[in-house]
C-alpha cells in the first residue's frame, strides 16, 4: 500500500531533443511567427476576446401608397387596404400586384368547371360528392357545360371560378412605388442594451424626406418597394405577375466596447421563393377574397384571386463587450497551433530533403525502444564499417550474412582516446615494442595447421584446423562455432584482422592494463586469476568498439576471432567456456 501511495507523488515530463542547426532553427522561428500573426489576426478579425449575447427582436411596419387599376366595373383605386390583404404572420406584410376577379357570383346551382366532374349520363355524377380539387356538392345531374361538353351540376357560388392565367402584365404594377416603413427594435438581455433601427440622431422631418439607399442613406428605415425587389436582384414587373417572396434580412453585429462601440443595422434583401414558373408547381403566391353585397335581397359577392409579394423581415445579430476569460480561453486554445511547427520540422528531418546522417542521429536522441527477452537485438561492430549494425538473432543463418534491422553511427569515445595514450605511454616506459600477432595462412584445402603465437611471448596458442574454409569468416583467424549467432567476423570484407594490430593487444589483451582495471574495481586483490582477466578483456574490446552503451539496449557480439584470441591469451583451468547468451545483461 505504501509502495502504491510513493507512485502517486511522482511527475513525468517530456524529453527534448535540441539540435543545433542554423536552418532548422530559422525555419522554427519562421514557422512560429507565422502562426503568431495568423492567430492575432484572427484574434482581431473575429473578436474572439469578446464574450458574445444573442439577439432579441421585434418588428412593424407601415405601407404607405395609393394604386390605379383598369378592371372593368371594379374600382380604379386601390388603397392600403384593398392591396396590403389579410395579416400574413409574424415580421412579414402582403402588397398585391395582380387579381383575377369573378363578378356577381350567388348561391345556386352550376356546372362544374372543367376538368372536373366530367360526364356523359347522371349516373356518373354522385349527389353529395365532393373533394379538394371541387368547387361545390354535386347534385347527381349531368347538364351541358358548353357545345362539347357536360359536367355535373354542383350547389355552389355561382357562376363558379374560371380556371385562367393571371393577366400580363400585371394589373398593379405601380405598386412599385409603395413605400414601407420598417421600425425594427432589438435588445441584448446579458449586456441590458436597448436599441431600434429609427437612430436617436433622426427626427420626424428626416423620415418624411427619405428613401433607403445602399451607398447615400444606408441607415434610412423608409424602403421603396421596387427598390427591395432590384436589390434582390429581381424585376418587379416580372415577379408582379404571379407574385413570390422576399426576405428583407436586418443584421446587427454590435461592438459594446466603450473604445470602439458601434451598433447599427446593415440591409440586405432576396428572393427567398423559386421563380421559375415552368419548373416549379404552384409557383408565385397568391389568395382569395371576397366583397359581398346584397341586390333586392339576394346576397352575391366579387371573387377577387389576389396575386402579389410578400415581404419577410428577418434580424440577426449578435452583440459582443470585451472579457479576459474569453481572451484567455482563446489563447490557451491556440497554443496547439505552435505543435504544427514541430510537426513539420519533424517530416522534414524524416524526408530525404534532409540528411541521413542527421535522420538517423536525432531518431536516436528523440526515440528510445525498449524490446522485450524474444525480440533483443544484437550489435555487429565490423573494422571496415563505420556504422553499427542492430540485427536480429535468425534460425537459418550465421549472424555474419544477417542483413541488419538498423544501421548506427559508430561514436568515436573520446574518454577512451585519453585513456589510450596515457596506457600507451605507460607500456612504452615499462615494456619493449609490441609485436604484431599474425593469423595462420588459408591452405588451398581450406585446412588452418598454422600455430598461433602469443605477442611477445613466443607462448604457444591452441592449434586451430578445419577441413574447410569458414564461408563467413573474411580475416582467416575465425573458429568453427556450431551457433550460428557466434558466426561472425571482425570484418564484413576480406582483409587484416583486428587481431594482428597493436591497439588490440594494449587495450584488451595487455595483462597490466587488466589488472589495473580489475585493482581499481577491487582494490585489496591484488592476485587475478585468468578467468577475471578475460571477462575484464571482453569488457574491454565491447567498450573500445561499440561504446559504453550500445544502441537501443542491443546486446554486442564479440567477433569470433577477437573471443578466441582472448581466451588463447587467458584460457579457462577446465577449457569449458560460456557462449553468447541472447538476453539482456552481460553478454558472456
Amino acid at each position: 500500500m505504501a509502495c502504491k501511495l510513493r507512485n502517486l507523488c511522482q511527475y513525468e515530463t517530456n524529453k527534448l531533443v535540441r539540435i543545433q542547426s542554423v536552418k532548422l532553427g530559422t525555419l522554427k522561428w519562421t514557422l512560429n511567427g507565422v502562426i503568431l500573426m495568423f492567430i492575432c489576426f484572427m484574434m482581431l478579425w473575429n473578436k474572439e476576446y469578446q464574450v458574445y449575447d444573442m439577439i432579441m427582436s421585434s418588428v412593424t411596419t407601415k405601407i404607405k401608397g395609393v394604386a390605379l387599376s383598369n378592371i372593368p366595373d371594379i374600382g380604379e383605386v386601390w388603397d392600403v387596404l384593398d392591396y396590403s390583404g389579410p395579416s400574413q404572420g409574424k415580421n412579414s406584410f402582403f402588397v398585391a400586384t395582380n387579381v383575377i376577379v369573378t363578378k356577381n357570383q350567388k348561391q345556386g346551382r352550376c356546372p362544374e368547371v372543367p376538368p372536373w366532374g366530367l360526364c356523359q349520363y347522371d349516373m356518373d355524377c354522385e349527389k353529395g360528392f365532393s373533394d379538394q380539387q371541387s368547387h361545390g356538392v354535386q347534385t347527381g345531374s349531368c347538364v351541358k357545360y358548353d357545345i362539347l361538353r357536360k359536367t355535373c351540376e354542383i350547389a355552389a357560388w355561382c357562376p363558379v371560378e374560371s380556371q385562367r392565367r393571371p393577366p400580363r402584365p400585371a394589373l398593379i404594377t405601380s405598386a412599385e412605388n409603395f413605400t414601407v416603413l420598417i421600425k425594427n427594435n432589438i435588445r441584448f438581455p446579458a449586456f441590458n442594451y436597448i436599441r431600434r433601427n429609427i437612430l436617436p440622431e433622426m427626427k420626424d422631418s428626416d423620415l418624411k424626406g427619405c428613401i433607403y439607399d445602399r451607398f447615400t442613406k444606408p441607415y434610412c428605415p423608409v424602403f421603396r418597394l421596387g427598390d427591395i425587389v432590384h436589390e434582390a436582384k429581381e424585376n418587379f414587373s416580372d415577379m408582379a405577375v404571379e407574385g413570390g417572396v422576399i426576405g428583407i434580412q436586418i443584421n446587427w453585429d454590435c461592438d459594446l466596447n466603450r473604445f470602439f462601440h458601434s451598433c447599427l443595422p446593415k440591409y440586405s434583401f432576396r428572393r427567398l421563393d423559386e421563380k421559375e414558373s415552368n419548373q416549379t408547381l404552384y409557383p408565385g403566391l397568391s389568395f382569395r377574397f371576397a366583397r359581398y353585397s346584397t341586390m333586392n335581397g339576394v346576397e352575391q359577392r366579387t371573387l377577387f384571386k389576389v396575386y402579389g409579394i410578400r415581404f419577410d423581415v428577418m434580424v440577426f445579430g449578435k452583440a459582443g463587450k470585451f472579457s479576459i476569460i474569453q481572451l484567455i480561453i482563446y489563447i490557451g486554445s491556440t497554443l496547439s497551433y505552435y505543435a504544427l511547427t514541430s510537426v513539420f520540422i519533424d517530416w522534414l528531418i524524416g524526408t530525404k530533403c534532409y540528411s541521413k546522417e542527421a535522420n538517423q542521429i536525432y531518431s536516436e536522441k528523440k526515440f528510445e525502444s525498449v524490446y522485450d527477452q524474444q525480440e533483443c537485438l544484437l550489435c555487429i561492430s565490423f573494422v571496415d564499417e563505420e556504422q553499427l549494425r542492430l540485427v536480429k538473432k535468425s534460425q537459418k543463418k550465421s549472424l555474419q550474412e544477417t542483413k541488419p534491422v538498423i544501421l548506427h553511427r559508430w561514436k568515436n569515445n573520446l574518454t577512451g582516446k585519453r585513456l589510450l595514450m596515457s596506457i600507451q605511454q605507460r607500456e612504452q616506459n615499462m615494456n619493449p615494442p609490441i609485436q604484431t600477432f599474425q593469423c595462420s595462412e588459408m591452405k588451398a584445402d581450406g585446412g588452418l595447421t598454422t600455430e598461433h603465437s602469443d605477442l611477445g611471448t613466443g607462448t604457444p596458442l591452441r592449434e586451430m584446423t578445419r577441413s574447410g574454409i569458414l564461408q563467413w569468416c573474411q580475416c582467416g583467424c575465425c573458429h568453427h562455432s556450431t551457433s550460428l549467432h557466434e558466426q561472425v567476423c571482425c570484418r564484413q570484407s576480406k582483409g587484416r584482422c583486428i587481431t594482428t594490430c597493436s591497439l588490440f593487444h594494449l587495450l584488451v589483451l595487455s595483462r597490466s592494463t587488466l589488472e589495473t582495471a580489475l585493482l581499481y574495481e577491487t582494490p585489496l586483490t591484488e592476485q587475478h586469476e585468468n578467468n577475471q582477466l578475460r571477462h575484464e578483456a571482453y569488457a574491454h574490446y565491447i567498450k573500445w568498439r561499440f561504446g559504453e552503451k550500445t544502441p537501443m539496449d542491443a546486446i554486442p557480439v564479440i567477433p569470433s576471432c577477437c573471443l578466441w584470441r582472448i581466451r588463447d591469451q587467458y584460457p579457462s583451468t577446465d577449457g569449458k567456456y560460456s557462449s553468447l547468451r541472447v538476453h539482456k545483461g552481460h553478454p558472456f
